[in-house]
């Protein structure tokens, strides 16, 4: 079954390729039929593998093994986390071509082809990158995929905002990619390994004292750097509202669904494999740093996705926020949190994605994302006010979502104040959601006034299809109801969250498996959060200027610039702050 590993990249990059070179002579229908197919039969090969990943599969692609322990071939590694994401990648870029179907108004006339070519080929390198073996060509397929999502931001490139959304996305993302390789040379000319598992051996061998030196305290900042900019955690997050308020909502649902989720795993992964022995990073100063970066990830994440009125903006930092969770869960390295947040992510991948597929009927309906403007408008779109709410109710941890029994599984990890950061960011980016639900598919509270002129508001956004919708197609409105469907299931089907900590348990030997189950404890954190967030809501509704972002909160909004310059300054501030929360492992702190 090894040898089917390369598969899941070479499907969706041959599927692309055929898209490219026929696509003038195929009809939409015929084009988005063989990219539904391609991904879906992706899809099918990722969860056919899953089962016999343990011991994990490894293959040497084109038959370069390895001779006398060395080998300059490419690794591929099919361990239960790795496929488990190659199959959430692939489910979801199917959904998002299937909720695409035949209403997007792109591609170009005369090919048919680009757009869902475009989309597998952001497939096949998220593929490439969950189950990569070595750095170097993890760095590829992070490469690939970082360029396709950018083309994929810009597709409209008749829209000026598209264009320079997805110039911020290329650049930022780029120096990010920049810092990834320039530590792999590091790594590499000290231990003279690409492999993984074989730099984390080259580490520990090579370690003076039991304690890292200078060199691999730059080459851990400069790859964390790279994963921490895909994931967008402060204050390497500024790229992402911004490519958010611009992109195709299938892109929307992609980039925030599992492509920033890619970033918190390639962290998990290189940590434990290259940086996590007594070579590397010590395990205390790796928790400071990571538990630091995402407390203020989820913070700066909720504040701002309070005071959003641009609906997809608002779903952007709502993702942040989650982000940031899922960082602190990492960085507390137990088992239990790795169980939770692995469950955390398959939740929060089928919520947020229907909650984007929702704005976007919205979008292609009322011409829209602004919660303003939209006041009252969608009382008629009572199944999508349905499903809104749904998704907003995830966000909260309301049991039985996959949200809540990841959430609760992690909170149960993390212990003490780190709970409460917990309730608050999911209360707060749910209550945000609940205030846009009963704005705008209800009508509730008074019609909020206007704001500040530096507001981003989302009026003036164009629909996504020819016109604006005058019915919703049925694709539009059954994906997001599968996701999230697909969301409650993560949380109910019996096993499932077994099966999930048993993976993450034999990708990293050691110790035991424990439960991730539902617990007392955890379902009343959920409920509380859930409350939390419906009061939340009834009070912006009821009180509009509570929604209102404050004189203390403008500071922190007007960071949000849209000025490259600022937030490459930014990145640079957040390299010396990683720098710095690690440094005592240098010092023999």
């Amino acid at each position: 079954m090894r040898h089917l590993l390369p598969l899941l990249v070479v499907i969706p990059l041959l599927g692309a390729a055929l898209l490219v070179a026929t696509g003038g002579r195929l009809p939409r229908l015929a084009a988005d039929i063989a990219a539904c197919a391609v991904s879906g039969g992706t899809a099918a090969l990722a969860l056919v593998l899953l089962p016999v990943s343990s011991p994990p599969l490894t293959e040497w692609v084109g038959g370069w093994v390895p001779v006398r322990g060395e080998s300059v071939g490419i690794v591929l590694t099919g361990d239960g986390p790795g496929l488990g994401m190659a199959a959430l990648v692939s489910v979801l870029t199917l959904a998002s071509l299937v909720y695409s179907w035949h209403y997007f108004d792109e591609p170009p006339r005369h090919h048919a082809g680009s757009f869902p070519a475009l989309m597998l080929l952001f497939q096949g390198g998220m593929c490439g990158f969950a189950i990569a073996g070595d750095l170097f060509n993890a760095f590829v397929f992070f490469e690939l995929m970082g360029v396709v999502a950018y083309a994929l931001t810009g597709y409209r490139i008749d829209d000026p905002k598209a264009v320079q959304g997805a110039v911020t996305f290329g650049v930022i993302n780029s120096l990010g990619a920049y810092a990834l390789l320039m530590g792999i040379g590091l790594l590499y000319a000290r231990t003279a390994e690409l492999a993984m598992s074989k730099i984390g051996h080259g580490l520990d061998a090579t370690a003076a004292h039991g304690r890292p030196d200078a060199l691999v305290l730059a080459a851990f900042v400069l790859v964390m750097t790279g994963l921490l900019v895909k994931a967008a955690a402060a204050p390497f997050h500024f790229w992402l509202p911004d490519a958010h308020a611009v992109a195709p909502t299938p892109v929307c649902m992609l980039l925030s669904g599992v492509m920033v989720e890619l970033g918190v795993f390639g962290v998990w992964r290189v940590y434990g494999t290259v940086f996590s022995g007594p070579g590397g990073i010590p395990h205390a100063d790796f928790e400071r740093a990571l538990v630091v970066l995402g407390a203020v990830t989820a913070a700066v994440g909720a504040v701002m996705c309070w005071y959003q009125r641009h609906i997809k903006r608002l779903l952007a930092y709502s993702t942040i926020a989650h982000t940031g969770l899922f960082l602190v869960g990492v960085g507390t390295l137990t088992r239990e949190a790795d169980h939770g947040v692995a469950l955390y992510v398959l939740g929060h991948a089928g919520v947020k994605a229907a909650l984007f597929a929702c704005a976007g009927i919205l979008l292609d309906r009322y011409g829209s994302v602004d919660e303003y403007a939209l006041y009252g408008r969608a009382r008629r779109l009572r199944a999508v006010g349905v499903m809104f709410t749904a998704g907003a109710l995830g966000l909260a941890g309301l049991p039985p979502f996959g949200t809540a029994l990841g959430k609760s599984v992690t909170e149960e990890a993390v212990g003490g104040s780190l709970t409460v950061l917990y309730v608050a960011a999911s209360a707060v980016t749910a209550g945000a959601v609940l205030r846009v639900a009963a704005r705008v598919f209800l009508g509730l509270g008074p019609r909020p006034r206007d704001v500040p002129e530096d507001e981003t508001t989302g009026s003036e956004e164009e629909p996504e299809t020819r016109g604006r919708l005058s019915r919703v197609p049925d694709t539009m409105t059954a994906v997001p109801a599968v996701l999230l469907a697909a969301a409650v299931a993560v949380g109910v089907v019996p096993g499932f969250a077994q099966a999930v900590a048993r993976a993450v348990d034999e990708a990293v030997p050691g110790g035991a498996t424990a439960a991730a189950e539902w617990t007392p404890a955890g379902i009343l954190l959920g409920l509380l959060s859930t409350l939390l967030a419906f009061g939340l809501a009834a009070l912006a509704v009821t009180r509009p200027d509570r929604a209102t972002a404050p004189d203390w909160a403008r500071p922190l909004r007007r960071l949000q610039s849209g000025h490259v310059g600022d937030y490459v300054a930014w990145l640079l501030l957040g390299t010396t702050l990683l720098g710095a929360l690690t440094l005592p492992g240098v010092l023999g702190g």
